[in-house]
């Protein structure tokens, strides 16, 4: 096991203030999150500037969340090994060097590749960027605050995105979804070197097999979970992908069981609380995603909003979650992460059930607005006690390898829940298609037809919040000892 170094010609900033370096990683996962939604409401502008098919225009969004999770394994490793602050700024500068790239694509293909790169800069950003709080805050109150903020703006960046790209859509166009992030970039860029110190790292060679197989499997079943949402789980394309990342991932286990420097070292799933932290997380991820996708169709296509309306429709969610987060992180060390999870898990599933009771003569209050302050109540309650579990009792030369699970289990999640949720959606639409109501209007009918689609993936997506609810349950209300001091 070769020794871990540290860099000293970058470990001491001039200066070191904690509230900068928040700053800096809070507004870099701002950018990386909420990059994940904020195209949606632009897409129409977008398929009429740059002449997309409807078939295409999708990949907008799965260029960038293909390569984002498919690559994230192997940034949160590149950190551990190089230098996290290293890779951190180097995928930031790649991110907001595609982001101008893709705001001024004249063409479908250019625009692909920037958001494409733009996943890349992201994988290697983001779980640097969490691994760096750990090195710029001392474990206990301090780290737990810093972690608890980091989970409110994680879990509230992909709403962000929807309000964001709706103002922008409607005050400027959709180039300014991508201009936006080329400040944030550039102030990050200027912040980092100044005020983050630089972690200690594990020198030696990368893990090829692992690396190659890590990213070969999570890139083909992110494409593969995808592709399902929109051609179907029997499609020819979708089972070739799901087969080569099973293969892949099987090899990634064990290249991972033989090397000597793994990219991902499985110990890492030995420990129980951090097991936990990983699947809420999936199970979070899988039912925010469904519900943010859905419930945008229905705002738009059932109750008539615009982009503008649609967007600011999501700001209750996106506030209260922020609260909710901060208090969590407050409490946390009192309450452990069972309760507040378990709390969370509550929540989420009250306002999965009342989206379930959504029909098309549902007004925006109280059918939509309570159960979005439901949700974003569960989910921070949810996301704090994720993140410092997924990051505690973690050796300092690892924790760029632990963050990037902690991501991929995320990105994994929203992929996996929005295929299976689409799946219900189509499956019901359809249904209710063939037995029309009579008196109604073609156009009532379809959106008769599409609502119920809606309400039966809420209600899919609600059983997945019970999945959580038992998932906080095991291992009991245990109180924190010592040595998780992490909380």
């Amino acid at each position: 096991m070769p020794t871990p170094t540290t860099d000293t010609r970058s470990t001491r900033p001039a200066r070191h203030r904690p509230g900068l370096v928040l700053t800096a990683l809070l507004f870099c996962q701002l950018m990386l999150v909420l990059d994940v939604t904020v195209v949606n409401i632009a897409l129409p502008q977008i398929h009429d500037t740059l002449g997309f098919t409807s078939e295409g225009l999708a990949w907008v969004l799965n260029a960038y969340t293909v390569t984002f999770g498919g690559l994230l394994l192997l940034g949160g490793r590149a950190g551990d090994i190089v230098g996290r602050r290293r890779v951190f700024v180097t995928g930031v500068a790649l991110f907001g060097v595609a982001s101008l790239v893709g705001g001024l694509a004249p063409a479908p293909g250019w625009l692909l590749g920037a958001r494409a790169v733009q996943g890349l800069g992201a994988a290697l950003a983001s779980p640097s960027a969490l691994a760096l709080i750990s090195t710029n805050f001392a474990g206990g109150p301090e780290r737990t605050r810093a972690l608890g903020l980091w989970g409110a703006v994680s879990g509230s960046a992909a709403t962000l995105g929807l309000i964001v790209g709706g103002v922008l859509t409607h005050v400027a166009s959709w180039r300014w979804v991508l201009f936006i992030n080329v400040p944030i970039t550039v102030a990050v860029l200027v912040l980092t070197p100044l005020f983050v110190r630089e972690a200690e790292r594990s020198p030696g060679r990368f893990d090829l097999p692992g690396a190659l197989t890590s990213t070969t499997g999570m890139g083909a079943l992110a494409f593969g979970l995808i592709n399902a949402a929109s051609a179907g789980w029997g499609d020819r394309v979708t089972s070739i992908a799901i087969g080569v990342a099973v293969v892949s991932l099987a090899l990634f286990a064990l290249a991972e069981s033989r090397a000597p420097q793994p990219i991902t070292p499985l110990h890492l799933l030995r420990d129980p609380l951090r097991l936990r932290s990983y699947a809420a997380m999936l199970v979070v991820g899988a039912s925010m995603g469904g519900m943010f996708y859905f419930l945008t169709q229905f705002l738009q296509e059932v109750l008539g909003f615009g982009p503008l309306q649609a967007g600011l429709a999501f700001l209750p969610v996106s506030l209260v979650l922020v609260v909710s987060a901060q208090r969590t992180a407050a409490l946390l060390p009192k309450t452990g992460p069972a309760i507040p999870t378990a709390i969370g898990a509550l929540a989420v599933t009250a306002g999965l059930l009342w989206l379930g009771r959504l029909d098309e003569t549902s007004g925006y209050f109280p059918g939509v607005a309570v159960p979005l302050v439901l949700f974003g109540i569960g989910a921070g309650l949810i996301y704090v006690p994720s993140t410092v579990g997924a990051t505690a009792r973690v050796a300092a030369t690892e924790s760029g390898a632990a963050s990037g699970m902690l991501n991929t289990t995320s990105q994994l999640g929203t992929a996996l829940g929005l295929a299976a949720l689409v799946t219900v959606a189509g499956t019901a639409a359809r249904h209710a298609a063939a037995h029309p109501v009579a008196g109604l209007s073609a156009q009532a009918q379809a959106q008769h037809a599409a609502t119920y689609g809606f309400t039966r993936a809420f209600l899919a997506a609600a059983m997945l919040g019970v999945v959580l609810l038992v998932i906080s349950l095991i291992g009991g209300f245990r109180p924190v000892r010592p040595t998780d001091r992490a909380y």
